[in-house]
């Protein structure tokens, strides 16, 4: 063999590795991929001062005040009421739920206050459980409301200097008074560390058996693919369990996050989406030739749930398209789960559509993990 450099010899080694990029189908994809998924999210859907927001407004009169300020919110950015003239009870309902990330009450003797010259309230209750989606909200609430309500009574010229004095607004910030980060952060890494683990871990579960050799033990034994699905996906759900008491019990003695709901639900919930990212992690092993191109299809699927979901940055932020894509993710509704219980105190009736979501992912991921495994065994 020659000594000296060749370009011959070097040309031949990059055609034999762009031949073998090109047949790694997937490594390619991940290649282009990641980028463009990176600065397409980063560019167009987050957002770190949300606008847009749900609100519902309490109100028995309807009046032209009313309607003034309402007008006035709306022209903001922040604010979108989705039901105006709600009752007391359905608001509740609807911050319960998550529905709404506001609630304005006026109160029934609003506008003959304001005739006579006193200083009306105004109620307004933010879902703090995300610090950040109701700060930008609130801080324009005073002189918004107080102009509009000036300009209304005709007194333009006077809106500008006596907004502080016109309306008494009065925020209330349910569910996480202080603000507290840790509160909102917490609880959703407890989705985003079982994400991580449960479907990497499985995705390679498959993989693994094809790259030692031993999968043509693993085809000889007389067991279904259903039976081999279970017998790969249990032991993880076994590990998650373990991660799920160590996330919980930190979150309780080290940070002080409150858990008002019902343990029960919350092991449930945790339990159906463990489920649904072991299923996950399957489908992954059966599309996947080795080990390494699992873990790429993991980070692949990981990334974009981490932004669109409502971990990292504000969910009502993103733009509706943004906020359609994030619903695909099992990691959105289970971070909408885990919140309202252990911060809200939710019940069955404000999770349960979440949940039966998620039960809805694993039918699919079942079906689709089962059928690839089929055409494997071709």
């Amino acid at each position: 063999m020659s000594g000296f450099f060749s370009f011959q010899r070097l040309g031949a080694l990059l055609a034999k590795e762009f031949i073998q990029m090109r047949r790694d189908r997937i490594t390619f994809g991940m290649m282009l991929g990641v980028p463009l998924m990176q600065l397409l999210l980063f560019g167009f859907a987050i957002n770190s001062d949300p606008k847009d927001l749900p609100a519902v407004l309490v109100s028995t009169k309807p009046d032209h005040y009313v309607r003034a300020m309402v007008s006035a919110l709306e022209l903001t950015g922040y604010y979108r009421f989705i039901k105006v003239g709600a009752s007391a009870e359905e608001a509740e309902q609807m911050i319960a739920e998550g529905t709404v990330s506001f609630v304005v009450t006026i109160p029934s003797d609003f506008a003959a206050r304001v005739d006579r010259g006193d200083r009306p309230q105004l109620l307004i209750e933010a879902d703090a459980t995300d610090p950040s989606v109701a700060s930008g909200a609130i801080s324009t609430l005073s002189t918004v409301t107080a102009q509009a309500l000036l300009r209304e009574q005709g007194l333009e010229a006077q809106a500008q200097q006596s907004a502080e004095n016109q309306i008494e607004v009065v925020v209330h910030k349910r569910y996480n008074p202080e603000g507290v980060t840790q509160y909102n952060i917490v609880p959703g890494l407890l989705g985003v560390i079982l994400q991580m683990t449960m479907m990497m871990m499985t995705s390679m579960a498959l993989t693994r058996e094809i790259e030692r050799g031993t999968m043509e033990n693993l085809l000889a034994m007389p067991a279904n693919p259903a039976e081999i699905m279970l017998g790969k996906v249990m032991p993880f759900m076994a590990v998650g369990a373990m991660q799920v008491v160590v996330v919980l019990v930190a979150a309780k003695l080290l940070f002080g996050v409150p858990f008002v709901g019902s343990m029960t639900l919350l092991l449930a919930a945790i339990l159906v989406f463990v489920l649904a990212l072991v299923l996950l992690g399957y489908v992954f092993s059966t599309a996947a030739r080795n080990q390494m191109q699992a873990m790429q299809l993991t980070f692949f699927f990981f990334l974009p749930s981490i932004l669109l979901s409502g971990f990292m940055f504000p969910y009502r932020g993103m733009p509706e398209w943004a906020q359609m894509l994030g619903e695909i993710f099992p990691l959105t509704h289970f971070l909408r789960v885990i919140r309202a219980v252990m911060l809200k105190g939710a019940d069955w009736n404000a999770v349960s559509f979440e949940i039966h979501v998620l039960i809805g992912f694993i039918a699919v991921y079942v079906l689709i993990a089962l059928t690839r495994f089929r055409r494997t065994l071709d």
